[in-house]
């Protein structure tokens, strides 16, 4: 097999599952929807083009940063679902020979499968994965059975679809402007013998709210996983500097002494962002907050954190409970804990009763115990929002 090249179709409005977040952007565990379906293509494919409604390209490239992906390009699809095909195709290096198409919102596809669509495209030219019809199929008009049809000789299509280049490309050109519900069929019009191999029942594409709720209890029963809770771990640790103010928890804490960094460097809050992050599998606050970008120059992390908050909630999750333990030798916490846990609990949108915030120190020994520097540790609990 000569360079294969992916283009993952993630363009569509999916009003069908209802909400204001497109479906193949919702999450499925621990990433998008878009990503769990791009996955199982990854060790096949040479490059990868991905296809995005406008307005959503730079949050699909955070979320593949987040996931440790990297792709050819994000492009912008269009109204149709040919025209977001061919913006994929066009942004394939030339010397890709043959491509994969594949739906954004069917995570479940195999590498079997993936690899047979493959062989068989690789002889043929144009290859799809279809499924036998599993029930009788009636054509109805007004109301009423007209016929029913031989379901031994229909199948359901599937994808992803494997083509030659060239096939597709010109398949779509000979098309002239007119429309087609998938590759399929424009191949077929331009005359060309489109192969099929067996689908499988299970590479099912996500339609409406039902589907969704079916994927997350597969997706969560793979992982075995307990649906709809994440659990995240953060850690940060800054020196001890003169001439700063010390923050924790959002809190001025008067000592001779404040943390050095970049932002007003609250460990014990910027350990709970990393927490929050990595319960959604969204990266770290370096990511989403660079170091040295002049918009963060002594920012109050209490903002960084509630910008985070967003940020899990645009994964369709909300802060269920935090525990958080600091690290410091100097100054004694145990009177501040209180103001902290009530100005993190504010930031959170969640009462002060979901948050534990603990001091101990390391018995004068490493950087904590030398005055040095301060950590902090933090483990937080996420649960999903309303998945509509």
């Amino acid at each position: 097999m000569n360079r294969v090249g992916v283009v993952l179709v993630a363009a569509g409005s999916s009003t069908r599952t209802g909400g204001e977040t497109p479906k193949q952007f919702q999450m499925l565990g621990l990433r998008p929807v878009f990503i769990a379906s791009l996955e199982p293509l990854l060790p096949f494919a040479d490059e990868v083009v991905v296809v995005v409604p406008a307005g959503r390209e730079d949050h699909t490239k955070t979320a593949l940063g987040a996931a440790g992906l990297s792709v050819a390009a994000v492009v912008t699809g269009g109204d149709r679902r040919r025209d977001s095909v061919e913006s994929g195709l066009a942004a394939l290096s030339d010397n890709v020979e043959f491509v994969l198409i594949h739906d954004a919102a069917r995570p479940f596809a195999t590498a079997d499968l993936i690899r047979r669509v493959l062989d068989a495209a690789s002889i043929s030219g144009a290859a799809i994965p279809a499924a036998p019809v599993p029930e009788p199929v009636k054509r109805v008009e007004d109301g009423a059975v007209v016929a029913t049809l031989d379901r031994s000789v229909l199948r359901l299509a599937q994808t992803p679809q494997a083509f030659r280049r060239d096939v597709i490309v010109n398949a779509y050109f000979a098309l002239g402007d007119d429309d087609v519900t998938d590759e399929a069929v424009a191949v077929e019009l331009a005359g060309t013998v489109v192969s099929v191999v067996s689908g499988d029942p299970g590479n099912a594409k996500i339609t409406g709210p039902d589907d969704l709720e079916l994927a997350r209890l597969r997706a969560d029963a793979a992982a075995g996983l307990n649906a709809g809770v994440r659990v995240g771990i953060g850690t940060d640790c800054h020196r001890l500097v003169e001439g700063r103010r010390l923050v924790l928890g959002g809190i001025s804490i008067p000592f001779d002494k404040g943390l050095d960094g970049h932002s007003d460097a609250d460990v014990l809050t910027h350990a709970i962002c990393d927490a929050l992050l990595g319960a959604v599998a969204a990266g770290d606050i370096g990511h989403h907050f660079p170091p040295g970008a002049p918009e963060f120059k002594d920012i109050s992390s209490i903002i960084l954190l509630e910008r985070v908050v967003a940020i899990v909630a645009e994964n369709g999750y909300e802060p269920a409970s935090i525990d958080a333990t600091v690290v410091a030798e100097r100054p004694r916490l145990a009177a501040h804990i209180p103001a902290m846990r009530e100005k993190l609990a504010e930031a959170m949108a969640v009462p002060a009763s979901a948050i534990s915030v603990k001091a101990t120190t390391t018995e004068g020994t490493g950087p904590e115990g030398e005055g040095i520097a301060i950590t902090a540790h933090a483990v937080t609990v996420v649960r999903e929002r309303d998945r509509t």
